[in-house]
């Protein structure tokens, strides 16, 4: 079984190697706060495990005591350090106290008359605390977690059970037999090893996959709006048409535009257009349902694919769209612009690509202008001939 003394350097080289891959890392752009903080963490334990390593076994009580604290902090740091990569609010008023506790506690305990092995048990157990902090961190109960989040959770939490055991059996009052101590202690250091191994290139694989998701999201949405982009509208909306046509379901388009648009940039500057384009957003996806489709095509043009609604459902669905955006107020024009909205719709025929059908919803909107504007108009179906009733779906 490897020694106590072995074990520390390894875990000292192993923890400052991570400080310096995160520093190098970090020179290289922008990173997210919580990655400077680990890098902190990474290097004062591994300052922590190199000081026990280097202390003789008759080193004077506190020396060890002394070490000890600094490893309480360097766990404290990387607890700290999950919990603002998270977002977690408020966690410094619990983390940071929790420490101090602790730490204070532990200085104590010697003037108590605790003995070396009393503060042994002491460590373990503070250890185990912080380390199932972050396993609570991770595995976030109650919240979704990727399954990366879960792999590093539950590798802190088995390592947090494995101190707790070691703090157990670790105490003379238990009178344990039969060699458990030595398989306790060889579960604490593959634990710790691993804990060490999981949590260095976890955390470099949890800031890839927070900044593919931010790239996934600036790939596909936009900015000013949130809604999708004109690329991923296209996508997705191929995606739902292929469903639909599997299935036999009806898929319905519109198109929309705000009017009066120009005129407001023109009369009010663009953060006006801004405002009123962010407005009409939100007014949009708050009548929405979760699967529906609306992307912003460019400017104040707008388009929403309506996967299971007939042409019939779809207009009865942009007139209750329309009333939402006439009733919308921008704060500060309320007097003098009175945000209103055009829309085409059209159903989607079987087989029907998707630009084609964008075009007769295209049509239908300038039918909508020239009537005036604020108003929905239903498309010719595909082979309709102009001016005879549309279909609708019963």
């Amino acid at each position: 079984m490897i020694d106590i003394k072995t074990f520390m350097l390894v875990l000292a080289v192993g923890n400052i190697a991570f400080a310096m891959l995160m520093a190098g890392y970090a020179r290289s752009g922008a990173v997210h706060p919580a990655m400077q903080m680990w890098k902190w963490a990474k290097l004062v334990q591994g300052i922590a495990n190199l000081l026990a390593y280097l202390q003789s076994d008759g080193v004077a009580l506190w020396m060890g005591v002394g070490t000890a604290s600094v490893l309480v902090l360097g766990i404290t740091l990387e607890a700290a350090a999950y919990c603002a990569f998270f977002g977690y609010q408020r966690w410094r008023r619990m983390l940071y106290p929790l420490t101090a506790l602790c730490l204070l506690l532990y200085y104590l305990a010697p003037l108590a008359g605790a003995s070396a092995r009393d503060l042994g048990v002491m460590l373990s157990l503070m250890i185990a605390l912080f380390s199932g902090a972050m396993a609570g961190a991770l595995l976030r109960p109650g919240r979704p977690a990727s399954a990366l989040q879960r792999i590093i959770g539950v590798n802190n939490l088995v390592f947090a059970a494995a101190m707790a055991l070691r703090a157990c059996f670790s105490h003379a009052s238990l009178g344990v037999v039969g060699g458990a101590p030595g398989v306790v202690q060889s579960i604490a250091y593959i634990a710790g090893y691993l804990l060490m191994i999981v949590n260095g290139f976890g955390f470099l694989l949890l800031c890839k996959e927070k900044d593919d998701r931010a790239m996934a999201l600036l790939a596909t949405i936009d900015s000013l709006t949130g809604l999708v982009n004109r690329r991923a509208f296209f996508e997705r909306t191929e995606s739902a048409r292929l469903l639909a046509a599997r299935l036999r379901s009806p898929v319905s388009l519109m198109m929309l535009d705000l009017d009066h648009f120009k005129s407001l940039n023109d009369r009010f500057g663009h953060a006006a257009g801004d405002q009123a384009l962010c407005a009409f957003s939100a007014t949009a996806q708050a009548s929405l349902r979760e699967h529906d489709i609306m992307g912003r095509l460019g400017g104040e043009e707008f388009a929403l694919v309506m996967p299971g609604t007939c042409l019939t459902g779809a207009l009865h669905a942009a007139e209750r769209l329309r009333l939402a955006v006439q009733d919308a107020r921008l704060p500060g024009l309320e007097d003098a612009y009175a945000m209103t909205v055009s829309i085409g719709v059209v159903a989607i025929e079987p087989g029907e690509h998707i630009n084609a059908a964008l075009a007769r919803a295209d049509h239908a909107l300038y039918a909508a202008k020239s009537a005036g504007r604020n108003r929905v108009e239903a498309g010719q179906a595909v082979g309709q001939a102009v001016g005879q009733p549309v279909r609708q779906c019963a």
